[in-house]
C-alpha cells in the first residue's frame, strides 16, 4: 500500500441525518436534500464510535491438518453519537419512535420501545475531504443511560445506530474512501489496470464510459480488467462489455 496523504482525517465538522427506509446516499454529501434530514446539535467531545459484537474465531481442522480453515461468526455493529437537543424528536429517537406526546405537550417513556427504523448518514468534514458512513436501513435507540454530569457542558442523549442488511444488500452500511484517484485509463491484461497509478476501479460498467482504454484495438482473448462491484469489463474496439475477451 502506498503513501497516500490525502486519504488522511482530521475531523472538523460533522452532521448526522436520517431519512425513510432505503434512501439512496445523496450525490452531494455537503449538502443533502429531502428527504434526509439533520438529527439535531451533538457532542462536541464524543463525536462517533462503533462498537462490535460476535466475530468469534473458530478453528476447523481435519485428521490430517487440526487447523487446516477459520470460521468466523456474525458480527453486528452499533454506531454512537450523542445528541444534544431535547426536543420532541429527540426524545423520540432516544426513548423510542412509539413515545407518546401527551396532552399537556410531555414525552411519554413507553414500557415496550420501539426503535426508529431509518436510513443513517454520518457526514466528517476535513478541509476539502469529506468522509461518511451511510446505512440504507438502520435501528436508532438510546445507547446509554442518560446522565447530567455537570453545570458547565451541553447534556446529551446516548444513541446508538444498528446498521441492518436492506433488501438484497450483502453489506449493512457503506463507508466513502478518501483519497481517492478516478480512473482515466484502462490498460489490457489478465487481468488489466487502471490508471493513473493508484486510481480506484469503477464501480460497474456504467462508470467505464470516460474511461480510455489501452491499446485502442480490441482486446485479445482472455483480457480484461476488475471493477468496484468484482465483475470484469473489457474493450472490443468500440465499447466496453461486460466480461472478458474471448
Amino acid at each position: 500500500m502506498a503513501l497516500n496523504d490525502a486519504a488522511t482525517l482530521v475531523i472538523g465538522s460533522g452532521n448526522y441525518l436520517t431519512a425513510p427506509v432505503g434512501t439512496e446516499m445523496p450525490a452531494d454529501l455537503l449538502t443533502p436534500l429531502s428527504p434526509w434530514e439533520a438529527v439535531g446539535h451533538t457532542s462536541l467531545e464524543e463525536i462517533f464510535s462503533i462498537t462490535s459484537e460476535g466475530g468469534e474465531a473458530t478453528t476447523i481442522g481435519s485428521l490430517q491438518n487440526k487447523s487446516l480453515r477459520t470460521k468466523y461468526s456474525a458480527r453486528t455493529e452499533s454506531m454512537t453519537f450523542t445528541l444534544q437537543q431535547f426536543d420532541v424528536e429527540g426524545l423520540k429517537l432516544y426513548y423510542g419512535s412509539n413515545a407518546p406526546v401527551l396532552p399537556d405537550g410531555s414525552v411519554g417513556v413507553p414500557t415496550d420501545p420501539v426503535p426508529t427504523t431509518a436510513a443513517f448518514l454520518a457526514v466528517f468534514v476535513d478541509g476539502e475531504n469529506v468522509f461518511a458512513f451511510y446505512a440504507p436501513k438502520a435501528e436508532i435507540y438510546r445507547g446509554d443511560d442518560l446522565s447530567f454530569g455537570d453545570t458547565e457542558s451541553l447534556a446529551g442523549l446516548p444513541l446508538s445506530v444498528k446498521p441492518m442488511p436492506h433488501g438484497a444488500n450483502a453489506w449493512s452500511y457503506a463507508i466513502t474512501p478518501l483519497g481517492t484517484v478516478t480512473a482515466t485509463g484502462a490498460t489490457a491484461g489478465t487481468p488489466g489496470s487502471f490508471t493513473p497509478v493508484g486510481a480506484s476501479a469503477p464501480a460497474s460498467l456504467a462508470g467505464m464510459t470516460s474511461v480510455t482504454a489501452s491499446p485502442v484495438t480490441a482486446w485479445t482473448t482472455g483480457q480484461h480488467v476488475v471493477l468496484g462491484d468484482a465483475s470484469k469489463a473489457y474493450w472490443d474496439g468500440d465499447s466496453w462489455e461486460p466480461g472478458q475477451a474471448a
